[in-house]
């Protein structure tokens, strides 16, 4: 067992007692913590029924890794003793528990639903996704995330992504230092970012420009409409999401398709998104917008608007599994994110094993009971835990001042 420091193991891990004659209830929870090289660290939580079935969910909140293991740690007891097939009761029995809301409550309810439906699937001796309704299509298509910081590496990225199989591609285009360019020079830099993965990759791939919230309204709207001429599937969260109503005026003043939403933490600010009836693609994340519970709500408001979901998966194979049995259910999924870090095995990938098998750019449906991802026995020594203290230097721009990302 791990437990994340500084919080007391007799508080943390908690266990049912003996001599229960009722149907199978949680017996202990466990709040771990699996290290990471491009996020702060995983928060998972790990669930055992007095039957010995165990259930594993991570969080997708890698920015504050204590804090959801503070608010897991808080929640435990009203785990214990309880039913574990009774999801949707212990969603919002938890979710509900205290008065405030907000993305650390948000993301420890996601990881305790994903063990639960891991769980539930075991104990059944199915696929998660069977009992989210079965699947809508045999294998699903992925976007690959990949690097560069120039036009040449950006080609490179593209050719061993299209090598690879992948069918849809996604970037950051904007330059180190796009925070003090002229607007005419982002605009013509980070279209030359564009242009030279369009010639790499042909009228054949999809091109998704990743813009990380980067930029204020009124340089996202120049951006984004000169990037339109590359014909992107869409160009993802332009600026902050900090208004609902900024993100959607930028999607009706821009020609290319936008997504957003994968920080967004509840099927109530994704029902707000929606309702503005702008065309946009919901990005909604596994382990913070609720779990599979909430995520399968917010695709069907997607689907009630006529949009297309695209899951936010960028933390490795504790969020990959569960974010392609959802997926594989869904009838308006347009691409799931995938990162090859996921088949890295000299990363904190190496901790898990998944029964998720890539083949070029899909993924096949997996069969395995659950979700179909554990830890390993050793995973602590395999991805040790690091706790990486606050930075800001990456925020602050030429002049001094606090730019607009993360």
């Amino acid at each position: 067992m791990r437990i994340l420091a500084p919080f007391r193991a007799d508080r943390y891990r908690l266990t049912m007692a003996r001599g229960s004659n009722k149907a199978m209830r949680i017996a202990s929870v466990e709040v771990l913590g699996v290290g990471a090289e491009h996020a702060s660290q995983h928060t998972l939580v790990r669930l055992t029924t007095d039957s010995g079935i165990t259930g594993l969910g991570q969080s997708a909140c890698w920015g504050y890794p204590l804090g959801v293991a503070g608010v897991l740690g808080e929640l435990s007891p009203l785990l214990i003793g309880a039913d574990p097939f009774r999801i949707e009761h212990l969603w919002h029995l938890t979710y509900r528990a205290r008065p405030f809301r907000g993305n650390l409550l948000s993301a420890a309810v996601s990881a305790i639903d994903l063990a639960l439906w891991d769980i539930k699937g075991k104990a059944l001796d199915l696929p998660v996704w069977e009992l989210l309704g079965g699947r809508s299509r045999d294998r699903v298509r992925l976007h690959v995330l990949v690097g560069g910081g120039n036009p040449d590496e950006i080609v490179s990225s593209v050719n061993w992504a299209v090598a690879e199989g992948f069918t849809a591609i996604k970037f950051d285009p904007l330059e180190h230092g796009y925070e003090d360019l002229s607007i005419e020079k982002l605009v013509n830099s980070t279209c030359s970012m564009a242009a030279a993965a369009r010639e790499a990759g042909g009228e054949e791939i999809d091109l998704i420009f990743e813009l990380h919230r980067k930029l204020d309204p009124t340089k996202a709207i120049v951006v984004c409409n000169a990037l339109a001429q590359f014909h992107p599937l869409f160009i993802e969260d332009p600026i902050q999401i900090d208004s609902i109503d900024t993100q959607t005026e930028i999607a009706k003043r821009v020609t290319a398709p936008i997504a957003m939403g994968e920080r967004l933490s509840s099927i109530w600010e994704f029902n707000e998104l929606l309702s503005r009836n702008v065309a946009i693609l919901a990005r909604p994340d596994v382990g913070i917008a609720g779990g599979l519970s909430g995520c399968r709500k917010i695709a069907a408001i997607a689907e009630a608007h006529h949009c297309g979901v695209t899951p936010h998966n960028f933390l490795g194979p504790g969020l990959t599994a569960p974010t392609l049995q959802l997926c594989a259910t869904l009838q308006n999924l347009v691409t799931m994110e995938y990162l090859p870090l996921d088949e890295d095995v000299s990363s904190c990938s190496a901790a898990f094993t998944t029964s998720v098998v890539r083949k070029g750019g899909y993924c096949e449906i997996p069969d395995a009971p659950g979700i179909g991802v554990s830890l390993v026995d050793d995973y602590a020594s395999v991805a040790p835990v690091v706790i990486r203290p606050f930075s800001g230097d990456e925020l602050v721009r030429g002049d001094g001042s606090v730019g607009t990302a993360y």
